[in-house]
């Protein structure tokens, strides 16, 4: 299973930067709807 997640991890090296940011700007976005209305 450890060789498995090697070979897929060097597979996908060059889109792991861009997804990575793609999820953190998901949780940012989650976490200011749901401050928003706290705000307002």
């Amino acid at each position: 299973m450890l060789t498995e997640l090697k070979a897929v991890l060097s597979r996908s090296s060059d889109t792991l930067a861009g997804d990575a940011a793609g999820a953190a700007a998901l949780v940012i976005l989650l976490i200011v709807g749901l401050y928003l209305p706290a705000v307002v």
